[in-house]
């Protein structure tokens, strides 16, 4: 190997002559990758190749991201996630407060649904920029597609939930409105985790890596979301199911924020720093606040209310906090790197650079089974 370096302002040190020769070739193919010509055996790649270059260690291009960071407003398609999954779960809650005889809150929840999807839908619409966009996302219909299967959800679960909550405040066609009342509970829940769904089939490392708990995460922060709107809207009398549906909803939501950072691993730091971090810290305080309590409010509506109030802020924080990880994720490429280096040395094969296991900006070592992008 010729002592000469190749830098950004040329070739400095020695130039190799004639004679200059790699040490890897010179000493056959069990020469050391390095050059040394003797020593350790080179770790073999498959198929017999090895690393022809010494290890590098990982800068990206001046330090530029790996992936181009998503371009969406925060306001547009956080709030479109949280609305939506507002709307979805609460239909859920207002079909079952229709079945129990709740009317009130029956009535309330198909009022909020029906003003929560329409608010998602002109944030989506915002950030497509024309409305007609939306329209030409249903000319197919593609069942491999997150995007596809999210326009054909909204588009039939809006009119439904429209329907019933018109039947239920007009109090006409009774019948017609509680079937549309159905058909919006049937189509709840999956508008309320679709977008989870949307966000993990993206190459953003903090929500690619999280794609198995994601959708399961906005599912519960949507119950919490509507859980929160029952107690601020209905008699507290009615409140019971809702009590118990935020109680169950925070502490998935807990122990599904838990297992996103235990399996995104040095990723995880995104979840923790910065403007996401705070914003979980905020959810995480929130929903446990309001949960208890609606647990522990009885028939005291002002007690109800703020809990709600908690529960519906802790749920925005909760959407928001996760869509600002992942642009924090994309935005630096060592979480983009990193996740695929590991799953590299897990799966016993070097990286480009020969390398194994590559740590995070706190130098843990990625987990096992942490996926890569």
């Amino acid at each position: 190997m010729s002592n000469s370096d190749v830098t950004r302002h040329g070739i400095e040190g020695e130039r190799p002559g004639r004679q200059a020769t790699p040490g890897a070739l010179r000493q056959g193919p069990r020469a050391d990758p390095d050059g040394a010509g003797t020593g350790r055996r080179g770790r073999r790649r498959r198929g017999g190749e090895e690393p022809m270059v010494p290890r590098a260690d990982f800068t990206s291009y001046y330090g530029r991201p790996v992936i181009k960071a998503p371009s969406w407003a925060a306001r547009d398609i956080a709030g479109y996630f949280f609305l939506g999954g507002l709307a979805g779960a609460g239909s859920v809650l207002a079909a079952g407060a229709h079945l129990t005889g709740r009317t009130r809150t029956a009535t309330a929840m198909k009022v909020s649904s029906t003003a929560a999807v329409s608010l998602s839908a002109a944030a989506l619409v915002h950030d497509l920029g024309r409305p007609e966009r939306f329209a030409g996302m249903l000319r197919v219909f593609k069942p491999t597609s997150p995007m596809s299967v999210g326009s054909w959800l909204l588009a039939g679960y809006g009119p439904a939930a429209a329907a019933s909550a018109l039947s239920a405040v007009t109090g006409r066609l009774p019948r017609a409105g509680a079937a549309a009342t159905a058909v919006a509970g049937l189509l709840g829940p999956a508008v309320a985790a679709y977008t989870g769904v949307l966000a993990a089939d993206t190459a953003v490392p903090a929500w690619h890596g999280a794609h198995r708990e994601l959708p399961y995460l906005f599912t519960a922060s949507a119950t919490a979301a509507a859980s929160g709107m029952a107690l601020v809207l209905a008699p507290p009398a009615q409140t019971g199911p809702a009590r118990y549906a935020a109680a169950l909803a925070t502490g998935a939501e807990h122990a599904l924020t838990q297992a996103i950072e235990r399996r995104l691993g040095p990723v995880a730091e995104t979840y923790r720093t910065g403007r996401a971090g705070l914003l979980l810290r905020c959810a995480r305080v929130l929903v446990t606040t309001g949960a208890a309590g609606a647990l522990l409010a009885g028939r005291s509506r002002p007690v109800a209310a703020l809990s709600g109030l908690a529960l519906l802020a802790g749920s925005a924080c909760t959407r928001f906090g996760v869509f600002a990880a992942g642009v924090a994720s994309a935005e630096d490429p060592v979480y983009t790197v990193g996740p695929q280096r590991a799953r590299l040395a897990a799966e016993g094969e070097p990286g480009p650079d020969g390398a194994g296991r590559t740590g995070g900006r706190d130098g843990h070592d990625a987990p096992e089974g942490s996926e890569g992008t």
